[in-house]
């Protein structure tokens, strides 16, 4: 006898394109605009984007598909639904935690995200207003420490961003999560064309594809490889709660492989844009491709005071930025407002101002640490980076793991069957093995190297 389906109290997506645009936007973020391009350059070209893929099939696609599988079985918010499968399946009562660890990442990493996106706000106005111009690298390592030494500037640009975020949340699930990916994933795609466009008549695009593409296997070592693994499980956005509350909101009759192979294929893509986006400016004004915030804050504005229109080209860049972190934003703290409404009967509204409150006044530590507590230390990191290593190196290696070992090992294979409704044949003996043996043990290594076990 089929179980009961239920449905979701918040709501559901309009269908199949709603939850590929929704979980792309969660993925795509302010990492894949410099990270996926620059260690694509510097291990390997092609060489490490076929090794990339691979990882992305055989470790990233099959945990995002067992978070959306969970969240589809729940219908509800990670705590919930990892409590409420844990009873159905006759499993430790303890698996409730997975789903607290899930929201408690989105939340942190939220807080500290917030302030990122901050600069990239304060920088759309900046190029709009020409400070770029004739800019060489003193004056723009000038102007970023300006904006990040200011306390009340950072502060204000952290609050305007936590309020953006929060408005989109607030309308629910189709008016305002759905509505938002709408326009902004779309939105993000047509910038990024419009940059390679312009970088293909402009920028020095055949340098730009050298750096990105060009297969150099030497360089492919065994550290490279490490981190192929690690990034196709990160830029999925997967381990903090995100895909499994997006999960919770998806049709029963779509398709979790089909979509969630979609939505990889859709980050790999912006990725590779950015990539191209990116480097052909660089490479055309003599620079030299930096790593983390040094490239998009430091490097890119020298390169936008020089070029012809840099005022226009800056200006979309940065918009780019904003919408990759707005619609990254809206699924972290998604979680946390749906637990709020389950658990405590607040009004959506209400769990809105709640959450992002929280959100915010933990925020102001991330702020804080970049100037007044710069000096102040916990095992040698600031606040922020304290956050950043808890959220990155050991909560969401492990929330993946674990839902890859609940979803193989605990979930009964009937279960999985039967929400999955892909036949049980070839292609879910495939899912089940890797996600069973290959991914929690990928994603393990890649846990093990960034807390510094292995070399």
């Amino acid at each position: 006898m089929a179980r009961k389906k239920r449905t979701s109290v918040h709501g559901q997506w309009s269908g199949r394109l709603a939850f590929i645009l929704a979980a792309t936007g969660s993925a795509v973020g302010l990492g894949n605009i410099w990270k996926f391009p620059y260690i694509t350059g510097e291990n390997g070209g092609g060489a490490f984007v076929l090794f990339y893929l691979l990882c992305v099939v055989s470790i990233g696609v099959p945990i995002m598909m067992a978070e959306v599988m969970l969240g589809r079985r729940g219908r509800a918010s990670p705590i919930n639904t990892m409590a409420r499968l844990a009873r159905e399946e006759h499993a430790h009562p303890a698996w409730r935690y997975l789903g607290w660890m899930g929201v408690l990442a989105g939340f942190l990493i939220l807080s500290y995200y917030s302030v990122i996106a901050g600069w990239a706000l304060a920088y759309i106005f900046r190029a709009m207003a020409g400070e770029f111009a004739a800019i060489d690298a003193e004056g723009a390592s000038r102007l970023f420490t300006s904006l990040v030494q200011d306390p009340v500037d950072l502060l204000a640009w952290h609050t305007i961003f936590m309020v953006m975020t929060m408005l989109v949340v607030a309308r629910g699930v189709r008016s305002g999560l759905e509505r938002a990916v709408s326009v902004l994933m779309p939105g993000l795609f047509l910038i990024l064309v419009l940059l390679v466009g312009y970088n293909i008549a402009q920028g020095d695009i055949v340098h730009g594809f050298h750096f990105l593409f060009d297969p150099d296997f030497s360089k492919l070592t065994p550290n490279a490889m490490l981190i192929a693994m690690g990034h196709s499980f990160f830029t999925l956005s997967l381990g903090m709660g995100a895909i499994m509350i997006y999960g919770s909101y998806l049709p029963d009759d779509v398709s979790i492989a089909r979509t969630s192979f979609m939505v990889a294929g859709a980050d790999t893509l912006v990725a590779l844009l950015a990539g191209l986006a990116i480097f052909p400016i660089v490479f055309a004004n003599g620079l030299e491709p930096g790593a983390g915030p040094g490239l998009i804050f430091q490097t890119l504005p020298i390169a936008f005071g020089r070029m012809a229109g840099g005022v226009v080209i800056g200006g979309l860049f940065f918009i780019m930025l904003v919408f990759a972190a707005w619609s990254s934003s809206i699924s972290l703290i998604e979680p946390a407002v749906a637990w709020l409404v389950e658990n405590h009967g607040m009004k959506r509204g209400k769990a809105c101002v709640v959450s992002g409150i929280a959100t915010w006044l933990v925020g102001i530590g991330t702020v804080l640490s970049f100037n007044y507590w710069s000096e102040l230390k916990l095992f040698g990191k600031t606040f922020f980076d304290l956050l950043d290593y808890l959220t990155a190196n050991i909560m969401l290696p492990l929330g993946g793991a674990l839902i890859a070992i609940f979803a193989g090992w605990v979930m009964r294979r009937r279960s999985a069957l039967e929400e999955m409704n892909m036949g049980d044949g070839a292609a879910f003996e495939l899912w089940h093995f890797l996600v069973r043996f290959v991914a929690p043990t990928a994603v393990i290594l890649v846990f093990l190297s960034a807390i510094g076990v292995l070399g």
